[in-house]
């Protein structure tokens, strides 16, 4: 399949609105052109950093402007970052990345996250943070110190957008992309649906995404965790055949993106996950928790990946790299 940036509106929502089966049976072509059907890619996510951001993304539990119960923490020490990325890659995963509550990094946190880069690189494992909006120099420097991914998600549409985050800009996230990829990182951007937002939000949310020059490499596809204390505690919770759906678009106007499971995981059946890896997703995020929110455990993924025939992308490391240290965690 031909990959194509001038994806219309009407034509993701004719993707978008077709017969459930017919849809899934198209992503599930189009994902097999591209990808092992029975691969999965497995990642690992940390909070270096947690709470106390000055941003009102009224989804988040880490804004310091809502009463979530959350205790913030102190950045966690690039040791203490290393040994959960040994055991990560001894559990499985081929990606680490690892997620701050900043509006921005501080230029006294770059040596702190470059120093965390480079050690966890030399493991084999691809690297990812998420740090909230780059400069072109933070980028660069993120890239040279050997940063493989950014994350930085559009979270939904343009129009919706204001409903959601006033403390940024829908274009703002726009540039922090264009920095990453200026600086010859691969990108990692998607969105949340559940938010209370419309189908045509969903679709702008994915016209957004397969309109940029270059379509990101990797696609979470988040269903929202409401968390007590957030100003969308209490949404009503979205079907998960319309989060499906949004997967399964994605999948086709996006052909050769990592399509990931990623928050709302942890309340699907095997038959949900099951249902969304035939849709074109082919990543997912394994271990207790994401962040601050739960997430479906490592043995329950091992069970589930047996009981589909599913195997974990391999890491790039050698033997020699994942040494006896990291294998005894």
């Amino acid at each position: 399949m031909q990959v194509r940036n001038d994806w219309t509106r009407d034509e993701i929502q004719a993707l978008y609105e077709q017969p459930f089966l017919d849809l899934v049976f198209k992503a599930q072509s189009v994902h097999r052109e591209h990808f092992d059907a029975n691969t999965i890619q497995v990642s690992t996510l940390l909070s270096i950093k947690t709470g106390k951001c000055p941003e009102d993304c009224k989804y988040c539990s880490q804004s310091a402007r809502y009463d979530s119960k959350l205790e913030a923490e102190k950045r966690i020490a690039v040791d203490k970052v290393i040994q959960e990325a040994k055991e990560a890659l001894a559990s499985g995963s081929s990606r680490f990345c690892m997620g701050a509550a900043w509006r921005n990094p501080h230029e006294r946190d770059m040596p702190y996250v470059l120093e965390m880069v480079s050690e966890v690189k030399a493991l084999g494992l691809e690297t990812c943070m998420t740090l909230g909006m780059l400069n072109q120099s933070q980028a660069e420097r993120l890239k040279d110190a050997g940063l493989d991914y950014y994350n930085h998600n559009l979270d939904t549409s343009r129009e919706y957008y204001s409903h959601i985050i006033s403390t940024r800009t829908f274009d703002d996230r726009l540039d922090t992309l264009d920095h990453v990829r200026q600086a010859g990182m691969k990108v990692c951007s998607g969105g949340i649906v559940g938010l209370g937002e419309t189908r045509e939000d969903r679709i702008g949310l994915l016209l957004e995404l397969a309109t940029l020059p270059i379509h990101p490499e990797s696609v979470p596809i988040n269903m929202l965790v409401p968390i007590e204390g957030t100003p969308l505690a209490d949404v009503e919770k979205l079907d998960v055949i319309e989060w499906i759906r949004t997967i399964a678009v994605a999948r086709i106007i996006m052909p050769h993106s990592y399509i990931r499971l990623s928050a709302g995981r942890e309340s699907l059946t095997d038959s949900d996950q099951a249902l969304a890896f035939m849709a074109g997703a082919n990543s997912l995020f394994s271990g207790e928790k994401l962040l601050t929110t739960p997430n479906a455990g490592e043995g329950k993924d091992k069970q589930l990946f047996n009981k589909l025939g599913l195997v974990a992308e391999k890491a790039k490391a050698t033997a020699a790299q994942l040494s006896v240290d990291a294998m005894a965690v």
